[in-house]
């Protein structure tokens, strides 16, 4: 319960409702914010540009008391200018209206303008979608040159275009994600109400991970910075000791954005994409989101949550990526190919005879230097039967054997024959620690390809390395592992068979204290 009595000609914007819209704001700026609550598509502006510049010349020594109030809130924070445009949109939630608002000054248009609510209003549907319906009855984004800092209902948001009204591709994609991330507190930890002193990422990192997946929906392509399991991968390359587990005090970490934002977001997509699947870990995400809302979760009650919903042992994992400073390295050492003998005479001979005939260049220049001068030449008593007869001549005898073990095949082992597989025997040692599921793109002779997994309880016999099999119609030319970058294996040089070696990338850089603006190199 907050009252503050800035200048008259101020608009202030605070965690709370406000309890005295008469007092502080005219009759054209609450007609106004009706209005912004009933669209729910585009903003609509309170104070325009034009009154803010108006209002920001003028000054006065009269003060205004807002008034404001909240329950269920664990921090207050609050604003206050002459100098702010303010709009405001209506973001529909279950059975509410939310407000997503925006205040800032000229310096921040045209980026704030075109993108602060509306990047507001998408980030409350988006992670209402994934947790719970946005509790509150609004959410504030407030213009500054560079931070960003969260608090119940309003955070502080950094993103500011050239004095020309351009601006780099960089700073328009880290407005948008700064304010999604920002925004995104309220649900971890404003509501879901985690330590992050002691254990930031539980606020940092799930918090990075709903942030992914609302960038993702923001547009195609979107260049998020973390998420993906390949951006990861350059950290956990590192040494031993620039590295801590994720289970580590907050005043204690080392690499903080890495450790408690990259690391925990890049785990929980993986669980995602790969271990869980979609619908069963945004099943038990939620679940967790809801059963902790308004309470006080530790790490054990996340964890215990992820697998009591989902009915899914996740132990193996949460111990690896939590708890541990090991990283995903798996190679294929090794591949066999074999094929099924039928014992059919008729297929077998010809295969051995194909086999006979490869030249042995002994064989060749000894046909060429003895040629007439061998004991046989001189003496044809010694050739008999076998010296006339072809050894690989199919006989009856062998027809008839074959139609004696035939006799004994189930109808099943009689068609695996008859179906004449290619049996690949492959390989796989763990090299980093991290066990995970195994992702393999076989592509065959005639250029098609096809996708196997394995989940990652294929290693529990053991951990250190296993062999599987494969049986295939076709024959193969090429295999790779973890096909789509999804596990964060460090070396992916051993990842393919036939072996070949990724391209790496030099480049020599001179690092630039500006970063390019395209928009303004291209005249627009």
């Amino acid at each position: 319960d907050v009252k503050i009595p800035p200048p008259a000609d101020h608009i202030l914007g605070a965690t709370g409702q406000l309890q005295n819209p008469d007092e502080v704001l005219t009759g054209e700026q609450r007609n106004r914010l009706k209005k912004a609550r009933q669209s729910t598509e585009d903003p609509v502006l309170i104070v325009t540009p034009k009154e803010a510049r108006q209002n920001e010349k003028r000054g006065t020594d009269e003060t205004k008391t807002w008034h404001f109030k909240a329950q269920n809130v664990r921090d207050f924070a609050f604003a206050s200018s002459r100098k702010f445009i303010w709009d405001a949109m209506g973001v529909p939630l279950g059975d509410d209206t939310v407000m997503a608002v925006s205040y800032y000054p000229k310096e921040g248009n045209p980026l704030w303008e075109r993108y602060s609510t509306r990047s507001v209003a998408h980030t409350l549907k988006v992670y209402s979608k994934y947790t719970f319906d946005y509790p509150y009855h609004k959410a504030i984004s407030v213009h500054t040159d560079r931070i960003g800092m969260e608090y119940p209902m309003i955070c502080f948001n950094g993103g500011r275009p050239e004095p020309d009204g351009t601006y780099s591709r960089r700073t328009k994609y880290g407005l948008i994600s700064v304010i999604i991330h920002e925004v995104g507190h309220n649900f971890f930890p404003m509501i879901v109400n985690s330590d992050e002193r002691q254990w930031t990422w539980m606020d940092e990192g799930l918090n990075t991970f709903v942030q992914y997946l609302a960038e993702q929906e923001w547009e195609p392509g979107y260049p998020s910075r973390r998420g993906p399991a390949y951006k990861i991968v350059d950290y956990m390359r590192s040494e031993p000791e620039d590295m801590m587990p994720i289970m580590t005090n907050s005043e204690s970490i080392l690499q903080f954005g890495n450790n408690a934002y990259g690391k925990p977001a890049t785990a929980l997509n993986i669980l995602r994409e790969t271990v869980m699947g979609r619908e069963l870990f945004d099943m038990a995400f939620k679940t967790y989101a809801q059963r902790w809302k308004f309470k006080h979760p530790t790490p054990a009650d996340f964890f215990r949550t992820m697998e009591d919903a989902s009915a899914t042992d996740l132990d193996w994992f949460f111990r690896g990526w939590f708890y541990t400073t090991q990283h995903v390295d798996i190679a294929l050492t090794d591949v066999r190919r074999y094929k099924l003998s039928s014992k059919d005479p008729d297929k077998v001979k010809p295969r051995q005879r194909q086999e006979a005939d490869k030249d042995f260049i002994g064989d060749l220049r000894n046909d060429t230097a003895l040629a007439g001068q061998r004991y046989s030449d001189a003496h044809p008593e010694v050739l008999d039967f076998y010296n006339r007869v072809d050894p690989y001549t199919v006989l009856e005898v062998d027809r008839e054997q074959y139609e004696r073990y035939r006799n004994k095949l189930s109808d099943e082992e009689k068609k695996l024959i008859e179906e004449d597989y290619n049996f690949y025997e492959v390989d796989f040692e763990n090299q980093g620690g991290l066990v995970m599921p195994i992702i393999l793109k076989f592509t065959f002779q005639d250029g098609s390809t096809v996708i196997k997994r394995a989940p990652a309880q294929i290693w529990l016999k053991n951990e250190q390395a296993f062999t599987k099999v494969y049986a295939f119609e076709k024959e193969l030319k090429q295999i790779e592992l973890d096909p789509f970058r999804e596990t964060a294996d460090t070396d992916r040089d051993d990842n393919y068979w036939p072996p070949q070696a990724e391209p790496t990338r030099f480049e020599l850089y001179q690092r630039r204290r500006s970063r390019p603006n395209r928009m303004q190199q291209a005249g627009e």
